[in-house]
C-alpha cells in the first residue's frame, strides 16, 4: 500500500519552498558580490568559471522549487471544493485533527476517507500534468530536504521539518 506518498511530501515541503527560494536568492548575491574582490591566490581557487557554474546549479534549483510550488497549487486547485481545504488544513497549515473537524462539520471517519480521497486526487493531478511518482522522485532526487520529508513519510515518523539549504 502506497500512502500517497508524493502527496503528504509535496504538501508538507509546500510552505519552505518561498522561504529557500528568497534563501537561493540571497545566497547568489552574495557570491556575485564576493567575486568582485578575488585577488591573488582567490583567482586560483575560486575563478570565475566555477562561480558561475556554481551560480547557475543554484538558479537551476530555484527554478526547481518554483516549478514543485506551481505544480502544487495547480494539483490543489484542480482537486477543489472540502477536499483541498482538508489538505491545506492538515499539511500546509498544520492544523489539528479536531479544529478542522469543527470548521468543516465533518465527523472523524468522514473526515479520514476525504483525507485518503484527496490525497489520491492531488497525485493523479499531478500525474496528470506530468508529474507521475517516478517523475517527481527522479526530478527531487538532488533536493536532500525533500527527499528526507519522503523518507519521514515512507516510514512513518514525521517530525518537525528543519531546512538545510546547502
Amino acid at each position: 500500500m502506497q500512502n500517497h506518498i508524493w502527496a503528504k511530501t509535496l504538501l508538507s515541503s509546500y510552505r519552505f519552498l518561498d522561504r529557500i527560494a528568497g534563501a537561493i536568492d540571497k545566497i547568489i548575491e552574495r557570491k556575485a558580490l564576493a567575486s568582485s574582490s578575488m585577488l591573488g591566490r582567490d583567482i586560483l581557487t575560486g575563478n570565475t568559471l566555477s562561480l558561475t557554474d556554481k551560480i547557475i546549479e543554484l538558479s537551476q534549483r530555484k527554478v526547481k522549487l518554483i516549478n514543485i510550488k506551481v505544480l502544487t497549487e495547480q494539483a490543489l486547485a484542480a482537486v477543489g471544493g472540502s477536499e483541498a481545504k482538508i489538505l491545506i488544513g492538515k499539511y500546509v497549515e498544520k492544523k489539528p485533527v479536531d479544529k478542522s473537524l469543527q470548521e468543516l462539520s465533518l465527523c472523524r471517519r468522514t473526515y479520514f476517507r476525504k483525507m485518503s480521497e484527496a490525497e489520491a486526487a492531488f497525485e493523479a493531478n499531478c500525474a496528470r500534468m506530468g508529474y507521475s511518482n517516478e517523475r517527481l522522485g527522479a526530478y527531487l532526487k538532488d533536493e536532500a530536504w525533500i527527499m528526507e520529508v519522503k523518507d519521514s513519510f515512507e516510514k512513518g515518523e514525521l517530525h518537525n521539518l528543519s531546512v538545510k539549504i546547502i
